[in-house]
């Protein structure tokens, strides 16, 4: 199957058509109030018409209560609700039977001890997003940047299919695809923010198209090779 590829943190509607005319699979939308790619509900439900027929819409919390979520979902529809904070397994599982959306889940990694933490998830997610886990002082849970090493992933279960994020640029975006399948791992998607961003929460249309026409020449390198 072709890898998903998610681009998270729109914000303007030239960036969500560069995302969409570019082919991207999946675009977010952040709904976590200290992020710099933070919108209104209001905003994203502008800009995911541009959507409709053509990429899912995803909405990001983290650690956000049914009020916070409710209010965003009154305004916009999207496809996906991803919880990228400590959202516990029966948080998750809530979420996923009290709103009919589905969920991505993210987890961050940095040793090989930390993945662990994916198996809880995998009855209650309908997918899991791996990324670099953020520092210990971050006021945000993920969009820093900030890459890890890919081997640790070597030991997952290569039935449990996940989506990739952490530190991703359309310049690394390229070897990561090589390296993962190399592994034999389940790599089904890339999600990708700071890494097409000029500054934080201002994406840069150019490096939007260059990040998904890396990941599909990848893919065409895979499959030639």
């Amino acid at each position: 199957m072709p890898l998903t590829v998610k681009i998270c943190g729109l914000s303007t509607l030239a960036t969500v058509d560069a995302a969409l005319d570019a082919g991207a699979d999946m675009i977010g939308f952040v709904f976590h109030p200290r992020s710099p790619r933070f919108i209104q509900p209001a905003e994203a439900a502008v800009l995911s018409v541009r959507a409709e027929g053509r990429a899912q819409t995803v909405a990001l919390f983290a650690d956000a209560d049914d009020a916070a979520i409710d209010a965003v979902l009154a305004a916009f529809r999207p496809d996906w609700l991803q919880l990228h904070g400590s959202e516990p397994p029966e948080r998750c599982r809530a979420l996923g039977a009290r709103s009919g959306w589905r969920i991505l889940k993210a987890v961050g990694v940095a040793a090989p001890g930390d993945l662990a933490a994916l198996a809880p998830y995998r009855a209650v997610a309908d997918r899991v997003l791996i990324d670099a886990r953020a520092p210990k002082d971050a006021a945000y849970p993920g969009g820093h940047g900030r890459p890890f090493d890919w081997s640790i992933l070597t030991a997952l279960d290569p039935d449990l299919a996940f989506m990739l994020s952490g530190g991703l640029t359309p310049e690394t975006v390229g070897d990561a695809v090589t390296t993962l399948r190399s592994f034999g791992v389940a790599l089904s998607g890339l999600d990708v923010s700071s890494g097409v961003e000029r500054a934080p929460g201002v994406k840069d249309e150019t490096k939007i198209r260059d990040f998904v026409a890396a990941v599909r020449r990848a893919e065409m390198d895979h499959e030639r090779a």
